[in-house]
């Protein structure tokens, strides 16, 4: 038996008594997930990206270990939340417009002090003022600035990365620190720099060679040009704000790498706690698949044919077939080309098909880690052959935040 037939065995063992559509989160190897994580990180500290998690249970399950502190979060609203259900450090990646959540942030003093929101721009502080002109406080908002981690070519005429922060440059970030402290009521505390196009890049793509080969040359050139600049962000903003109290960095892809860098202080990463099957492709690292949702097989239509109720959940990001679930357990199913996953039905080929009744469950990996919690209110947590504990996903607990 495979290791892989072995991990289904346990799957229908322990969800015998559950039917499908259920989704499932195997702890040893999430906890395997986390323990790899924090050696990578060499011993900084690896704050836990929520939007990859999207579980308190399982929050809290991976804060509690060594090596992990704070979460890093991806709405205004989620943050307020997770900050007044205990999180004492959130930090939000992302700049937000909820005026109603600003005008909360600066009337509570817990709030504040909890959550460091994220800034590019001056006109993302006129927000939060905005929101204390009408119902807010007067309390100081603790503000991180993002730096463009693109690499630029040719004189700025090819760019490779996410189109993120406008601050590219050591002066564009330390001018915006500078405006931050001249204006009353914010407090610059920290720096993040996600370069995605490292850490959220395969560089080992199956059956691409040549590709995977110029990922790995556009990723290394993008290290070393980030490093340097980096590092030249951090000094021109500390000669500004001296009391900076972390640099952020990095992503599961990337976590050594950007760990090595004295400037960064602290690691992000999320997506190495459930191995979705984007980061399959990966040199720097080898995960294993923690997070798996099965499906009832409910049609038989022919020989080497089963279909099962629904299974539709593509990911976000640039459409393609990378970003669709994938058939993962037992071995060898595949999608019929002409239908793909669908919405209410998705048809399986394959010889493992004929194995298959009525009932039996198929399990997939989603593409990416924590969308797949917006699928389904609960996961079940599994340890050995047993469901041992069944606990909320954020939709779960009444919320969708984006």
């Amino acid at each position: 038996m495979t290791a892989r037939a072995a991990d289904r065995a346990r799957y229908d063992r322990a969800t015998a008594h559950l039917d499908a559509p259920v989704a499932i989160v195997d702890l040893e190897a999430f906890d395997a997930n986390a323990d790899d994580l924090v050696r990578r990180a060499g011993g900084k500290p690896v704050r836990v990206a929520s939007k990859s998690v999207r579980c308190r249970a399982l929050l809290e399950r991976v804060l509690a270990r060594d090596g992990f502190a704070g979460v890093m979060s991806f709405t205004l609203a989620e943050s307020l939340w997770l900050a007044r259900s205990g999180f004492e450090d959130v930090l939000l990646a992302y700049p937000s417009a909820d005026r109603a959540g600003y005008a909360e942030l600066t009337a509570d003093p817990k709030l504040a002090s909890a959550v460091t929101v994220m800034v590019d721009d001056v006109a993302q502080l006129d927000l939060v003022d905005a929101a204390r002109d009408g119902d807010g406080g007067r309390e100081v908002v603790r503000v991180c600035l993002e730096l463009d981690t693109s690499l630029k070519l040719l004189g700025g005429r090819v760019r490779v990365g996410a189109r993120r922060s406008p601050l590219h440059s050591p002066a564009e970030v330390a001018d915006l620190a500078r405006a931050v402290a001249r204006r009353p009521g914010f407090e610059v505390v920290g720096i993040m720099a996600y370069e995605g196009h490292v850490a959220g890049v395969g560089d080992a793509v199956a059956g691409r060679p040549l590709r995977s080969r110029a990922v790995r040359l556009m990723q290394a050139a993008a290290r070393r040009e980030l490093a340097e600049r980096r590092a030249a962000v951090v000094r021109a903003v500390r000669a500004v704000v001296p009391g900076l109290e972390f640099v952020n960095g990095g992503g599961t892809g990337s976590v050594q790498h950007t760990a090595a860098e004295d400037a960064v202080t602290e690691i992000a990463a999320g997506s190495g706690l459930y191995v979705p099957r984007l980061f399959d492709n990966y040199t720097s690292f080898s995960g294993r698949p923690a997070a798996l949702f099965a499906q009832p097989v409910v049609r038989r239509p022919g020989v080497g044919v089963v279909t099962v109720l629904g299974g539709g959940y593509p990911a976000s990001g640039a459409a393609g077939a990378d970003r669709l679930p994938v058939p993962y357990l037992p071995e060898g199913l595949r999608y019929d080309p002409q239908e793909g996953p669908g919405e209410v039905q998705t048809p399986l080929l394959g010889s493992p098909a004929d194995d298959l009744l009525i009932g039996d469950k198929v399990w997939f990996r989603h593409a990416k880690a924590g969308e797949l919690c917006e699928r389904f209110e609960a996961l079940q947590l599994v340890e050995g052959d047993a469901v041992t504990a069944t606990v909320p996903t954020y939709r779960g607990e009444g919320h969708t935040f984006l």
